[in-house]
Formats: structure tokens, C-alpha cells, sequence
């Protein structure tokens, strides 16, 4: 019969389960917390510029990752405009609102994961 966990590891040492969450598209990384900010931010600010100087990235790493989101994406998830008196902007999609909610959603879930495991070597 297998030990427990907390049999194998020396007493007086603080333990911790962590990880990071992403979803992968062909083996690679995708969707996960850098473009769940970013998109965060554009949401916010309605600018990819003002987003990636937020995040201390270039707009060129900025724009990779959105063409990487939608390239992937059956719908766009984010969308230029442009003009207007503003000089235009950037919008995440309703899709991308649904992605990013089900991120939330997955993120919980995985945190609330992680905690109980490490309920269990405490």
C-alpha cells in the first residue's frame, strides 16, 4: 500500500501544490494568463497601445498574440476600429468575452483544485 504524502516529506517545511493553467492549440500554449491580461486591458482601455504599455510589452508582442488568438478563433476576438474623433481603437468580441469567462470559470475551479491538494500535505 502507498505512503501517504505527508509520510514522505520532512515535517517543519511548508509544502505548496502550484501550476499554471492554459488551454493549447496543436501542442502549444494558446490561451492563458498573459493573454487573459491582455485582453483584460484592452477591454479596460480600448487600446492595444495603452494595454501593451501596461503589461511593459511592445505592440508588436501585443499584435502577435491577438493574431495568434484569432487565427485560432472561429470568430475574432479582438476588433480594430478605426477613425472616429478618438483616432479609433481596439474592442475585445463577444467571443472573446466568453473565452475570457471561461477562463474565470476554469481558473477557480484549478485554484480550488491546487488549495485541496495542498490541504492534503499540510
Amino acid at each position: 500500500m502507498a505512503k501517504p504524502i505527508k509520510s514522505i516529506l520532512k515535517k517543519n517545511l511548508s509544502f505548496k501544490v502550484n501550476g499554471s493553467l492554459w488551454l493549447e492549440c496543436g501542442g502549444k500554449k494558446y490561451f492563458g494568463p498573459g493573454p487573459m491580461e491582455l485582453l483584460e486591458k484592452i477591454a479596460e482601455s480600448g487600446s492595444i497601445t495603452k494595454a501593451a504599455r501596461q503589461m511593459g510589452m511592445s505592440y508588436q508582442k501585443a499584435c502577435q498574440i491577438i493574431s495568434r488568438l484569432n487565427k485560432h478563433a472561429a470568430f475574432p476576438l479582438v476588433e480594430s476600429q478605426v477613425g472616429g474623433k478618438k483616432g479609433g481603437g481596439s474592442l475585445i468580441s463577444p467571443a472573446a468575452q466568453e473565452l475570457m469567462n471561461y477562463h474565470y470559470k476554469l481558473r477557480k475551479q484549478f485554484l480550488s483544485f491546487l488549495e485541496k491538494q495542498t490541504w492534503l500535505i499540510s
